[in-house]
């Protein structure tokens, strides 16, 4: 799908930040879109449908949607709460979203919301769907679901991958995806540094999506106080 072809061999950055932070003001969010852009993102991931409405409106990359609740429950490992249900995705097509991206782990939805279902609208409204995994027989399971794209985003972040590495991204995940499933995958998920990237690329990742590492200060800061302390 072009879409896709869009997103190959490309940067994608993920311009998010939860209600509590300072730069979750729509002009600090925006402004932090367009320096991404300008500085060469290929895409853009964000989060709300505020965020989507301002990433489809200013700029001409592709746009990746998803929905996260306003305060993450303290019990986040064991739950789906990235663009959980259909009312979501409904909410994120609606503000343009090209990609639609969402929890394509096997956990229990919100009430009788199926991962299929979620997949099945976001492909009938001829959309990309993105599913983020944690493992490998989620990735299996969400690309038989019908998910047009698969991310190593959840891996660490569920119980259901406790034994992922934590202080580097995934890429045992990436190569086990590339290599047993038949759609494009995307590591996501803990990368700070260049030969990261360029290791993804060698493994066959579609994309990259880097999130902290450019777009949250706070910890970016965090990595050199701790060092020093």
């Amino acid at each position: 799908m072009e879409m896709i072809e869009r997103l190959r061999d490309k940067i994608v950055v993920s311009v998010q930040a939860m209600p509590n932070e300072p730069l979750y003001a729509e002009n600090c969010m925006l402004a932090m879109m367009k320096s991404v852009v300008n500085g060469g993102a290929g895409a853009l991931r964000v989060a709300g449908v505020r965020d989507v409405k301002n990433a489809k409106k200013h700029f001409s990359v592709p746009v990746i949607g998803l929905t996260k609740p306003e305060v993450i429950p303290k019990n986040w490992k064991e739950i789906v709460y990235i663009t959980p249900t259909i009312s979501e995705v409904v909410s994120l097509i609606e503000a343009g979203a090209d990609i639609v991206a969402f929890d394509g782990t096997m956990r229990k939805r919100e009430g009788n919301c199926k991962l299929e279902d979620v997949i099945k609208y976001v492909n009938i409204h001829k959309r990309i769907s993105m599913a983020d995994v944690s493992t490998l027989e989620e990735g299996i399971n969400a690309a038989k679901c019908g998910a047009k794209i698969l991310s190593t985003t959840l891996s660490g972040y569920t119980l259901e991958s406790a034994s992922a590495p934590m202080n580097e991204p995934d890429f045992g995940l990436l190569s086990a995806l590339v290599k047993e499933t038949d759609r494009p995958v995307v590591l996501e998920g803990r990368i700070w540094e260049p030969w990261q990237v360029e290791k993804a690329f060698e493994l066959g990742a579609l994309c990259v999506v880097i999130g902290s590492a450019i777009t949250r200060p706070q910890l970016i800061t965090k990595r050199f106080v701790f060092r020093n302390s």
